[in-house]
């Protein structure tokens, strides 16, 4: 039985299966919201890793930071400060003052414990304002947008009592 090329030509067309005409507008829509998307995490990547390279320009590991103010602890002077040094070591906050500079008399004042991931690169920031109206500068160490006041009495830094915070929340609202 001979095959003709009739034949062999019929059969091709038949079994060919038939091509969409266009891939319509779904497809590009799909496409788009996912190419968005890759974007949006690939920028938001991007950006964390800047953040924490600028904060290790600033702070350094572990996160550091320092002031100096006059508090009246010990012989103080314009010339010889109090300073005060505020390190995250390893998710613990911590606060070591120096009277007048003398680093002999080097007092260490325990912060917070942060939880959560990379808490460790949080930086530690610290500020002196009068928060009681006594005159004295309070500490107020700032991490992650919570402060936290110790109140300047009898020669040192010390967390307030349950009335004290409520006096200082009465005066400074929320």
């Amino acid at each position: 039985m001979a095959v003709t090329s009739k034949e062999i030509t019929e059969t091709r067309t038949a079994r060919q299966i038939p091509l969409p005409r266009s891939v319509g507008p779904i497809a590009y829509l799909i496409t788009g919201v996912l190419a968005m998307l890759a974007i949006y995490v690939l920028v938001g990547a991007a950006v964390s890793w800047a953040q924490v390279r600028i904060d290790d320009i600033r702070y350094g590991r572990p996160r550091t930071t320092q002031i100096a103010g006059l508090v009246g602890h010990g012989p103080e002077s314009a010339s010889q400060p109090t300073r005060l040094i505020g390190m995250n070591i390893d998710r613990q906050v911590v606060v070591l003052e120096l009277p007048a500079g003398d680093s002999s008399q080097v007092r260490s004042l325990p912060g917070p414990y942060l939880f959560g991931a990379n808490e460790d690169l949080t930086p530690v920031l610290l500020s002196l304002r009068d928060m009681d109206r006594d005159g004295l500068d309070d500490l107020i160490i700032d991490v992650r947008n919570e402060q936290i006041v110790y109140l300047n009495r009898d020669g040192s830094f010390r967390l307030p009592t349950p009335d004290e915070q409520q006096q200082l929340l009465e005066e400074h609202g929320s």
